[in-house]
């Protein structure tokens, strides 16, 4: 992509209503802007990076063998008034009457629906288990929207529901997630703390609360160091329960749960740190398909409702938290999964013939190798190209001038460490390809 076609409208200056890096960050390199109070419009690089890490959550949510669908975002009340949770949400619902004056609402979350869904299509226990997930937007009208799209009322999410047919079954099905959750945050590049947590508005008795570690993070984490260390490549295949069941017993715990007197761990494999909350998973039984009427057939010939589980995470906030997580003074540090490019193609000179021609031919052959590039074609001093570039953050910058074309080299910066060389138009291709 060439940046004198493409719309990234950068600001040099901090905006005076962004509390936290990853809001400044991202309204200064062009990511977002605010339509109202906790509601952006998502701008084209801001875009590219959410539904890369979308596509990293989808591919491992298939690999854990859920199947994905779409839910609509406006749902009929009548359905939350079955679960007794209408009332009981609170003011974060919005509530619309449509034209009919009939009752709805703009989705928080879908249990509701999903078990809807699932009693009206499923009847017998030999259609389990079954794990029914899609990437959807919610609406949660918070009293004091902040801190950009971290704490917005619009965001994106992924949920996903499973139904099995007893305690055991859906165990599994927890579990099948919570490993489906650390390979996720892994690839994004993430240290996750799974943080045994209250189910909240959702319900139910077992909960897991992601964390992942930044210094800007609002939770102040104390856990145990093999936590860190743990093994993820001895998860693959069928899940191994014991080996998930000793990865549950390590110790975690938000700040205010800690309590140093009973506290099983040594203080010296006792780690603290900041956290960023970004997944949450939960099992709550029957209290939905009791109260909704969603049950099977079970072995015996008999009805029972069906044991659920949801399990959300936060595609869009997770933008923010990478980038809470990946930055420096002059901007962000983007990991090469989830870069809007991969490299920025940096023309020193624009006028200058020799200059463009081999950043043209680059650019090209670069694109023919399958490389994502941004192309700075402008015509505007070095400094500013450079200021850009660091602040948008891709993972490379491919530096072309005069004095490198005469002894047919360029420049290939690595953004997160600074480290520059000079390598031949051939080796920075096969490098970056």
């Amino acid at each position: 992509m060439r940046l004198s076609q493409y719309f990234i409208p950068t600001i040099k200056e901090n905006p005076s209503e962004a509390q936290i890096v990853s809001h400044r960050l991202m309204l200064r390199a062009g990511m977002i802007r605010q339509s109202s109070a906790g509601i952006y419009i998502w701008l084209p690089t801001g875009l590219r990076v959410m539904n890369k890490i979308a596509d990293i959550v989808r591919e491992e949510q298939n690999r854990a063998g859920a199947i994905e669908l779409l839910m609509p975002t406006i749902q009929p009340a009548e359905l939350w008034k079955e679960s007794d949770r209408y009332d009981a949400y609170g003011k974060e619902m919005l509530r619309i009457t449509d034209r009919h004056d009939r009752e709805m609402l703009f989705g928080p979350t879908n249990e509701e629906m999903i078990t809807d869904l699932f009693r009206n299509s499923i009847k017998s226990y030999k259609n389990l288990p079954i794990s029914l997930y899609h990437i959807q937007w919610k609406f949660r009208d918070e009293v004091r929207p902040r801190f950009g799209i971290m704490r917005g009322r619009e965001f994106l999410m992924k949920d996903n529901y499973s139904f099995d047919l007893d305690f055991e079954a859906a165990k599994v099905s927890y579990n099948k997630m919570y490993v489906a959750y650390l390979r996720t945050f892994a690839r994004l590049g993430f240290v996750a703390i799974p943080v045994r947590a209250d189910a909240g508005a959702i319900g139910g008795d077992l909960s897991h609360e992601f964390q992942i570690l930044a210094d800007t993070g609002e939770s102040t984490l104390y856990y145990d160091k093999d936590i860190e260390n743990f093994d993820l490549e001895s998860l693959t295949g069928d899940i191994d329960e014991d080996t998930v069941t000793k990865l549950q017993s390590y110790y975690a715990m938000e700040e205010e749960k800690h309590d140093v007197d009973s506290c099983p761990v040594a203080d010296a494999d006792l780690r603290t740190a900041k956290g960023i909350e970004v997944g949450h998973i939960f099992y709550f039984g029957t209290k939905y398909s009791e109260s909704m009427g969603a049950k099977v057939t079970g072995p015996d010939g008999k009805d029972v409702p069906v044991e659920m589980g949801s399990y959300g995470i936060g595609v869009s906030r997770l933008v923010g938290a990478l980038i809470e997580a990946n930055h420096d003074d002059n901007g962000i540090i983007w990991p090469e999964a989830v870069a809007p490019f991969k490299v920025g193609l940096i023309n020193l000179r624009a006028k200058d013939e020799n200059c463009t021609a081999a950043c043209d031919g680059l650019y090209e052959k670069l694109e023919a190798a399958g490389v994502e590039v941004l192309y700075d074609d402008r015509d505007a001093g070095a400094g500013a190209k450079f200021a850009d570039m660091d602040l948008i953050g891709l993972p490379w910058q491919v530096i072309v001038g005069p004095k490198g074309l005469e002894k047919g080299l360029l420049e290939l910066k690595n953004r997160r460490t600074g480290d520059r060389v000079e390598l031949a138009q051939a080796d920075l291709i096969e490098k970056l390809g």
